[in-house]
């Protein structure tokens, strides 16, 4: 079966980097969208960044842009997020997310995607 296991998260200070991990297993990703979310205490789950496992594309939402950069090793099946420039509010327990490609609709939204990783914890302190 699919598994997705993140890592990477922590406490970091305001103006900081960390760089998430998601390692993915089970089958294989050519046709795949893999993407990052998070959610803060009391709030729905938000897209960050998602990246085509075949062509490399990259989407991100607007809070991000600049910031954080997600990209892939696919020799060693793993999705990375650089995140830079941190400020408290990116402060949210971090996921990643391979989609479903038979399903239509959009990459920004939780329904697309099919497998959860079971999260890493990013702190912004400031």
């Amino acid at each position: 079966q699919v598994q997705l296991v993140e890592s990477g998260g922590g406490l970091v200070q305001a103006g900081g980097s960390l760089r998430l991990s998601c390692a993915a297993s089970g089958r294989t990703f050519s046709s795949y969208v893999i993407g990052w979310f998070r959610q803060a205490p009391g709030q729905e789950r938000e897209f960050v960044a998602a990246i085509s496992w075949s062509g490399g594309n990259t989407y991100y939402t607007g809070s991000v842009k600049g910031r954080f950069t997600i990209s892939r090793d696919s020799a060693k099946n793993t999705v990375y997020l650089q995140m830079n420039s941190l400020k408290p509010e990116d402060t949210a327990l971090y996921y990643c997310a391979a989609d479903n490609p038979a399903r239509s609709g959009s990459y920004y939204y939780p329904d697309k995607y099919d497998y959860w990783g079971q999260g890493t914890q990013v702190t912004v302190s400031s």
